[in-house]
C-alpha cells in the first residue's frame, strides 16, 4: 500500500525546486482555501484523498483552488470546453524561465520591470497569474480567440491585475509576433504552449489514449483536461509552429532577450535547431523538463 505513495512522491520531486507543488497536495488546506473542491475530494484506493482526475468539473476546481491557495488568485473560471492546465506543469515552465534569464542577471530577476510575451496565452490565462505571482513580473498575453480573450481578461480584471497583465488580440493568426510587439517595446522573454498535434485526427488519437490512461472509456466530446482545436492542433503540429516562430523571431532580435516555447516531441527538436542556425542565433538551449511520466522541453534562443 505504501509503494504508490512513494512513486508518487518521487515523480513530485522531479519538478522544479521552487515549484510549490512537488508535495502531494493538502486537500484539506485546499478546501479550506476553495470549500467547493470538498465536493469532489473522495478517498482512493491506497487510502488517500484525491479527485477524480477523470471529471473535468473536479479538475476544474482543482485548479480553482490551487490558483486561490498558492498564488492569492480569489476568482478564476474558464469557458466550458477550453483547456483547463496540470498547474504544476505551468509553473516548472516559470521557474526555468527564471532561471534562464538569471543567467544573463547573476540573480533571479523580479519586479514590474521584467516583461514577458506569452504567445496564445488562452482563456485560463495561467501563466502570466502563476508568473506574476511568484517573481512580480509584468505579461502580455496574446491571443486569437474572441472568447478566449474575453475570459482571460475577466480573470485579471476580477483579480485586479490590469496593470500587470493585459491582453492583446493576434488579428491575423498567420502571425505570431508581428501585430502584437509595438515598436520600441522590449520584452526580456517571450513563452509559448504551442499547439502539439498536426490534425484533427491525431488530437482526437491523443484523446482516445488519456481517456484509456485514465480507465475509462473513450469520449471524444471532452476530456478531463479539455480544449478547443486552437488550443491542441494546427496545420503541421508544432514543428510547422515553433518553426514559424523561430523565422518571424528574426525581426524582433532587437525587442526581446530571450524567445521560448515547449516542445512535446523530441523528433521536434532536430528540425529546430536546423532552423536556429539557419536564422543566425547567437545562443540556444533545450532545458529538460518532466511531471509525472510527462516528459518535455524547453526550447530557448536569442539574438543577443
Amino acid at each position: 500500500m505504501k509503494k504508490p505513495e512513494r512513486s508518487e512522491t518521487v515523480e513530485k520531486e522531479r519538478l522544479h525546486i521552487r515549484n510549490k507543488h512537488r508535495n502531494l497536495y493538502d486537500f484539506n488546506q485546499l478546501i479550506t482555501s476553495c470549500p467547493e473542491l470538498g465536493d469532489h475530494v473522495v478517498t482512493n484506493g491506497y487510502g488517500n484523498l484525491s479527485i477524480d482526475f477523470k471529471d473535468s468539473e473536479a479538475v476544474k476546481i482543482l485548479n480553482k483552488a490551487l490558483l486561490r491557495h498558492f498564488y492569492e488568485v480569489e476568482l478564476w473560471d474558464i469557458p466550458e470546453g477550453y483547456l483547463c492546465p496540470p498547474i504544476p506543469g505551468r509553473a516548472d515552465y516559470i521557474h526555468y524561465l527564471a532561471d534562464l534569464l538569471k543567467d544573463s542577471e547573476g540573480k533571479v530577476p523580479t519586479g514590474k520591470s521584467v516583461k514577458v510575451l506569452d504567445i496564445g496565452t488562452g482563456a485560463n490565462c495561467i501563466y502570466p497569474l502563476i508568473g506574476h505571482k511568484e517573481y512580480r513580473w509584468t505579461f502580455v498575453g496574446s491571443e486569437i480567440d474572441y472568447l478566449a480573450i474575453r475570459s482571460a481578461k475577466n480573470i485579471i480584471e476580477a483579480n485586479g491585475l490590469t496593470k500587470a497583465i493585459n491582453i492583446r488580440k493576434q488579428s491575423i493568426s498567420d502571425h505570431i509576433f508581428e501585430g502584437v510587439i509595438h515598436h520600441g517595446e522590449r520584452f526580456d522573454a517571450t513563452i509559448c504552449n504551442p499547439p502539439f498535434h498536426a490534425s484533427l485526427r491525431e488530437s482526437m488519437a491523443e484523446t482516445d489514449r488519456k481517456w484509456k490512461n485514465l480507465g475509462k472509456e473513450t469520449d471524444r466530446t471532452t476530456l478531463n483536461f479539455g480544449g478547443k482545436n486552437s488550443e491542441l492542433w494546427c496545420e503541421g503540429g508544432e514543428l510547422r509552429f515553433v518553426s514559424k516562430m523561430i523565422q518571424e523571431s528574426k525581426a524582433f532580435a532587437g525587442s526581446v532577450s530571450w524567445f521560448t516555447s515547449l516542445i512535446s516531441k523530441k523528433e521536434t527538436l532536430p528540425s529546430c535547431y536546423d532552423e536556429l542556425k539557419a536564422a543566425g542565433v547567437t545562443d540556444f538551449r533545450t532545458i529538460p523538463m518532466s511531471q509525472g511520466h510527462k516528459i518535455s522541453r524547453i526550447l530557448a534562443w536569442t539574438f543577443k
